[in-house]
């Protein structure tokens, strides 16, 4: 029966999902690309039906950098829109609830504090791309869009941006928080507090240097701070 509750989780080799080993090893199971190929249908559905997994936590994708997501969009496209399309199907078919990790990037990155029910508008390809996945996972109702603004620990730049305006939070942290939002259904935004990222990189490395974004020749967005009053709610019930 503890196989039966185990929560499956593709992308386990990426950041996130290697810290997601390390911190929850025996309550999620980790598919290999071999196991379990996004963009291979038949894949997932056998190894859904296999593992009969009440939960779906879906991380696999391309992120990083978000220049390759300009440079190979039929690689952003088939990875980020298509896989997930795929991963849509599957638990469809066993009707298994899927948690899919989108971005705080699908918000215009106008003005900030963007709620969950906020138009939305990308800037780039890459959140163009999770916007494409979310897409495939709202047409399914057992499931929870996750618009998340995380980074590891620690921060892997050398500079950090005093005029863009997120709600980063570190992996570790991040796991606590998302993990009581599993039951959860719809669109929850998740993460820290309003900030620069210089002011949040600085508490950890006060080295850190500064840098502008307006000054650079980028479609990353200035304020893509999230509202997090949903997620307060969630959290206070535990």
């Amino acid at each position: 029966m503890l196989k039966m509750s185990r929560i499956v989780v593709t992308g386990g080799s990426g950041r996130f999902g290697s810290l997601l080993k390390l911190n929850g090893e025996k309550k999620y199971i980790f598919p290999n690309k071999t196991e379990l190929n996004i963009l291979n249908l038949n894949s997932i559905i056998n190894y859904l039906k296999k593992k009969k997994p009440k939960k779906l936590i879906h991380l696999a994708g391309l992120s990083r950098p978000l220049s390759i997501h300009e440079k190979n969009i039929s690689k952003s496209i088939e990875l980020n829109i298509i896989g997930t399309s795929n991963i849509v199907i599957a638990c469809k078919k066993f009707n298994i609830k899927l948690i899919y990790f989108s971005t705080s990037y699908v918000y215009p990155g106008k003005k900030g504090n963007y709620k969950e029910t906020d138009a939305l508008l990308p800037s780039n390809n890459y959140s163009w791309s999770k916007l494409g996945g979310e897409s495939a996972v709202h047409m399914y109702k057992n499931s929870l869009i996750l618009r998340v603004s995380m980074t590891e620990k620690p921060f892997v730049h050398e500079y950090a941006y005093a005029d863009m305006i997120t709600n980063f939070i570190y992996h570790d942290e991040f796991i606590k928080i998302f993990e009581k939002s599993l039951n959860e259904s719809g669109i929850l935004n998740i993460g820290g507090l309003s900030r620069t990222v210089y002011d949040f990189v600085k508490i950890e490395n006060p080295k850190i240097k500064k840098k502008y974004l307006r000054k650079e020749n980028s479609n990353i967005p200035l304020k893509a701070s999230m509202n997090l009053n949903k997620l307060k709610k969630i959290i206070k019930k535990f």
